[in-house]
């Protein structure tokens, strides 16, 4: 069975500096109460992985209004304007990463893959200080592996095994992500009795470490 805790125990299970992926696309599936214990334990120095900085009010987004965030590893920021006066202002890293390369990293990670090759990005800023490799005509960019420290993900409903249900387009970035944190954390809504059907489960039990209900 998986450890289950409160939203404060898992604030504090995250530290200062360290790289933190937080899953959701904008405020779709994004995890908050737990995002809400680290603004009140004061927990900064972030490297912030996700697809996006969500808006100045919400999840992630707040962790950067508030400066908790020393860099960003992004596919947009423009729905948080305050995202973009910290990189102008220097206050802020941001590597702006097309969103299906951000993906195919995310899993080459979690898949214990040395990488990934794509032309996107090719010919653009996305390619500066990046290998370019030609395969039977080709040019790609390699791009490397991209894990964390922690996964703050979102679940529709769990069970006490850790497995998890995500309804819909909640899905979306936090599937990939389960598999490549080194301590994952689950912030669902419902802790079912027993177990999930197996036809229901998104996120296996094996990726999880703790559920926050």
């Amino acid at each position: 069975m998986k450890k289950i805790i409160s939203a404060a125990e898992a604030g504090k299970l995250i530290g200062n500096d360290v790289s933190i992926m937080i899953g959701g696309f904008l405020k779709c599936g994004s995890p908050t109460k737990v995002i809400e214990e680290m603004l009140k334990n004061g927990t900064s120095g972030l490297t912030l992985i996700a697809n996006d900085t969500s808006y100045p009010d919400s999840d992630r987004g707040k962790l950067v209004v508030n400066r908790r965030v020393k860099k960003a590893i992004v596919a947009h920021i423009g729905t948080n304007p305050e995202t973009g006066k910290q990189m102008h202002d220097g206050e802020i890293e941001v590597v702006l990463t097309p969103m299906g390369t951000l993906v195919e990293k995310i899993r080459a990670a979690g898949a214990g893959l040395g990488g990934v090759l794509t032309p996107t990005g090719i010919g653009t800023p996305v390619e500066e200080g990046k290998q370019l490799m030609e395969i039977e005509g080709k040019s790609y960019l390699f791009e490397k592996p991209l894990g964390a420290d922690f996964a703050l993900l979102y679940g529709t409903k769990a069970d006490k095994y850790g497995n998890i249900y995500l309804e819909g387009t909640t899905r979306n970035f936090n599937l990939v992500m389960a598999t490549a944190a080194k301590t994952v954390i689950v912030e669902a809504d419902e802790l079912v009795e027993g177990c999930l059907d197996a036809n229901m489960v998104t996120i296996p039990g094996i990726f999880v470490d703790y559920i926050v209900v």
